[in-house]
C-alpha cells in the first residue's frame, strides 16, 4: 500500500471520530423521536381514518394493533442484523423502510394497504430504537452516558406526548393522511445527517448462525402477546375463539422458547442478562414505566373527549405543557445522573409518578383543562427521573458486544409494557364502569325521595326552556341517566388512576435491588 493511501486509511476514522458526538446524539434521538411518535400519533386519528376509508371504528383500530405487533416481533433480532450487516447500514436500512413506508401510508387507498404498509413500518420503526441506543452507548464514554440518554429520554417521554396532539391537531384541521406523510421530509432529513455524522461499524464475521428457531419462537409470543392485549377488551377477552388462539400461540411460544434460548451458545434473547440482578431489575422497571407512561397518554385524552367534550386538538393540548416540562426535566436529570446513584433517582421518580397519579383519582365532573395540564406536568417531572438512570444503570456491567442485545431488550420492555399498561387500564376502565353503573342504577330508584326531588327540579328547569311539561318530564328523566352514566365513567377513570398508581409504587423496591454504579468514571463492563 502506498504512503498516501495509508494517510486516507488512517485519517477517515480520525475524521469519523472527530464528529461531535452530541450532533450524532441530537440526529439518532430524532430518528428514534419519529419512531415512537406514530405509536401514538394514530390513536386520535382512527375516527378520522374510518371515516375515510369506509371501516367501522373497531376495524380501523387494527391499524395500531398491526404497527405494536411488528415493532414487537422485529426488536430481539435487531442486535443480529445489526452486528451481521454493520450498525449504520441497518439503521439507514430500517430508516429508509420506515419513512418510505410512512408515505405509502398517507396514500394508502384501502384498509388492507394501510394495513399492509403499518407492518412495513413497524418492521422499520422496531428495528431503529435498539440501535439507536447501542449508537449512543458507544458515540460516549461511560460517564457522560447519562447525559446522552438524557437526550434520547427525551424523544422516549416527549414523542408519545407530541403525537395524540399533533395527530388530532392535524386530523381536525388538515386530514389523517398527514398524519404518515409529515415522516417523508423529517426522514429524508435524518438520513443525510446520519450518512455523514455516524461512523460504520465493521461487520462481525465470527461465523456466528442466526438462531432462526429462537426468532420464530419469540417472534410469536411477543407478536401473539401483542395481539391478546391491543385486541382482548375488544373482542371479549376468552369469550372469544380468536383470542384463546392467540393467548394459545403465546403460552406455547413461550414454553418453548425458555429451553430452547437458555440452552444456547448464541441465543437470540440470552435469557441469562434478564437473570441477572442489575438488568433484571432494569428490565423490569423498564415494563412498569411502559406501562405508565403509554396507559395515560392513551387514557387521559379519552378521559377529557368522552366526559369532558374536548376536540381531539384540545385533548392532545392537555399532554403539552407535560412535554415541556419533561423537555426540561431530561436534562436536569442528565446532570444528577453524574452525581446521585441510579436507584435513588428512580425510586424518586417512581414515587413522583404515583403520586400524579393520585391526584387524578380526585376527578370531579367540575375540572378546568389545568387540573389535567398540571397532572400530567408532575407525571413529566418523574418519568426522566426514572428512564435515563434506569438505561444507564442497565448497561453496567455488560461486555461491549452485549449492547446491541440489551437495548433490543430494554426497547421489547418499554414496548409490551406499554401494551399491558393500556390493556390493564382497559380492562379496568370496562369492568369498572359497568360496576359503577349498576351500583348507581341501584340508587336511582323511582320511588326514592331524592330521585324524585331531582326529577322535579329538572322538569321545571326544562319547562322553563319552553318544553312542554311531557317532553319536559322526558328530557328530565335522560338527564338523570346521563348523569348517572358520566358518573360510572368518572369512577371508573379514578379506579384506572389507582391501579397505575400501584404499578408505578411496584417499581420503587426494584429501584433498590440495583446495585451501586461509580459514577463520574468508567463503568465496569465484566462479564
Amino acid at each position: 500500500m502506498s504512503a498516501s493511501a495509508d494517510a486516507r486509511a488512517v485519517s477517515a476514522p480520525l475524521a469519523a471520530e472527530a464528529v461531535n458526538p452530541w450532533l450524532i446524539a441530537v440526529v439518532v434521538a430524532l430518528a428514534s423521536f419519529m419512531e415512537i411518535l406514530d405509536t401514538t400519533i394514530a390513536n386520535v386519528a382512527l375516527r378520522y381514518i374510518a371515516g375515510g376509508l369506509g371501516v367501522s371504528e373497531d376495524e380501523s383500530s387494527w391499524v395500531v394493533t398491526t404497527y405494536l405487533v411488528s415493532n414487537a416481533i422485529i426488536v430481539t433480532a435487531t442486535s443480529f442484523l445489526a452486528k451481521k450487516f454493520g450498525r449504520k447500514a441497518f439503521f439507514l436500512a430500517c430508516l429508509g423502510l420506515f419513512t418510505v413506508s410512512s408515505v405509502l401510508c398517507g396514500i394508502a387507498w384501502n384498509l388492507q394497504s394501510l394495513l399492509l404498509f403499518r407492518l412495513m413500518q413497524g418492521f422499520a420503526g422496531g428495528g431503529m430504537v435498539p440501535v439507536a441506543q447501542s449508537i449512543l452507548a458507544d458515540s460516549f464514554p461511560p460517564a457522560k452516558r447519562g447525559q446522552a440518554f438524557a437526550l434520547f429520554g427525551l424523544a422516549v417521554v416527549v414523542a408519545p406526548v407530541v403525537g395524540p396532539t399533533l395527530g388530532g391537531w392535524l386530523s381536525d384541521n388538515w386530514s389523517w393522511h398527514w398524519c404518515f406523510l409529515i415522516n417523508g421530509p423529517v426522514g429524508l432529513l435524518t438520513m443525510a445527517l446520519i450518512h455523514v455524522l455516524v461512523k460504520e461499524t465493521p461487520k462481525e464475521k465470527t461465523g456466528i448462525r442466526f438462531d432462526v428457531v429462537g426468532f420464530l419462537l419469540v417472534a410469536s409470543f411477543l407478536g401473539a402477546l401483542e395481539v391478546v392485549l391491543d385486541r382482548g377488551q375488544v373482542e371479549d377477552w376468552f369469550g372469544s375463539h380468536f383470542i384463546v388462539a392467540f393467548a394459545t400461540i403465546s403460552a406455547l411460544a413461550f414454553v418453548l422458547m425458555i429451553p430452547w434460548e437458555a440452552t444456547r451458545s448464541n441465543p437470540l434473547v440470552d435469557l441469562r442478562m434478564l437473570a441477572t440482578r442489575q438488568f433484571g431489575s432494569s428490565f423490569l422497571v423498564m415494563l412498569a414505566t411502559g406501562a405508565v407512561l403509554l396507559a395515560t397518554t392513551q387514557f387521559m385524552p379519552e378521559l377529557v373527549q368522552e366526559d369532558f367534550g374536548y376536540t381531539a386538538t384540545w385533548a392532545g393540548l392537555v399532554l403539552s405543557p407535560g412535554g415541556i416540562v419533561a423537555m426540561a426535566m431530561m436534562f436536569i436529570t442528565g446532570q444528577l445522573s453524574r452525581r446521585v446513584q441510579p436507584k435513588y433517582l428512580i425510586a424518586a421518580g417512581a414515587a413522583i409518578c404515583a403520586l400524579s397519579m393520585y391526584g387524578l383519582t380526585n376527578i370531579t365532573p367540575d375540572l378546568d383543562f389545568w387540573f389535567f395540564a398540571k397532572s400530567r406536568m408532575l407525571l413529566s417531572v418523574g418519568l426522566p427521573l426514572v428512564l435515563i438512570p434506569i438505561m444507564a444503570a442497565s448497561y453496567d456491567g455488560l461486555p461491549p458486544n452485549k449492547t446491541d442485545q440489551a437495548s433490543a431488550l430494554l426497547n421489547a420492555a418499554r414496548n409490551t409494557g406499554g401494551s399491558i399498561g393500556v390493556s390493564l387500564a382497559s380492562n379496568v376502565l370496562a369492568h369498572r364502569e359497568q360496576f359503577h353503573q349498576s351500583r348507581l342504577a341501584e340508587q336511582v330508584v323511582p320511588s326514592g325521595i331524592s330521585y324524585q326531588q331531582t326529577l322535579q327540579q329538572m322538569t321545571h328547569y326544562f319547562a322553563s326552556q319552553g318544553a312542554s311539561m311531557l317532553q319536559a318530564k322526558q328530557q328530565a328523566i335522560a338527564w338523570i341517566g346521563q348523569q348517572a352514566q358520566q358518573q360510572a365513567s368518572l369512577l371508573a377513570y379514578v379506579d384506572v388512576f389507582w391501579t397505575l398508581m400501584l404499578v408505578s409504587l411496584a417499581a420503587i423496591p426494584l429501584a433498590f435491588l440495583l446495585r451501586k454504579i461509580k459514577l463520574g468514571g468508567a463503568v465496569a463492563m465484566g462479564h
